[in-house]
């Protein structure tokens, strides 16, 4: 989305580079390499020894709760985490980042008001969910192990879980007019 919107914003007479086989090689390196990051956590968790509680403290099963079951040393498993963590996250961040530096820094060009009021807001709903779900990663997942059983973790969990995807048609869909219309007339109801 980083990428698009700044295609879209920088280089909009060369818009036509996002083609169809650009989308599904950028889509399908993001399916393998999570997959291939989910294998990999998959087969360093169970092959951990489990002899404490079958119960994990969390709303769902995640990698640094389940860890915690562990009656063996967890730590080959938490730096596997923490270093994959880092390097695909701060790559995908980076991207973001140095997208929407250059896409900040195109807007400020813009001679009119209008027209950069409209930029800001063709970026402001992705700009909000990347916000909303990079904090709440960050925080669940570049943090030592030891302090991972609290109830703050399940509330950032759900966050970063539950609530990010669910604000997304949300978030992305005010944008839409129609959409707009509909719910103002939900929040502000005309009076007879």
């Amino acid at each position: 989305m980083a990428y698009d919107r700044y295609v879209a914003i920088c280089n909009p007479l060369r818009y036509t580079i996002m083609s169809k086989k650009l989308c599904l090689q950028m889509v399908g390196g993001t399916w393998v390499t999570g997959f291939l990051n989910s294998l990999l956590h998959t087969v360093m968790t169970f092959t951990l020894p489990y002899c404490k509680s079958n119960r994990v403290n969390q709303y769902y099963c995640d990698i640094p709760p389940v860890l915690a079951l562990s009656c063996a040393s967890t730590y080959a498993a938490e730096m596997v985490v923490f270093i994959v963590g880092v390097i695909f996250g701060v790559r995908a961040f980076l991207v973001t980042l140095v997208s929407y530096i250059h896409i900040i820094s195109t807007i400020l060009q813009i001679r009119s008001s209008e027209g950069k009021r409209k930029a800001f807001s063709t970026c402001a709903s992705h700009l909000t969910v990347v916000c909303l779900f990079y904090g709440t990663t960050l925080f669940t997942y570049l943090r030592p192990s030891s302090s991972h059983h609290s109830d703050q973790d399940r509330l950032v969990s759900m966050l970063y879980g539950v609530i990010t995807p669910m604000l997304n048609p949300l978030i992305y869909s005010l944008r839409n007019k129609e959409v707009k219309g509909a719910l103002m007339r939900v929040i502000i109801p005309k009076r007879h």
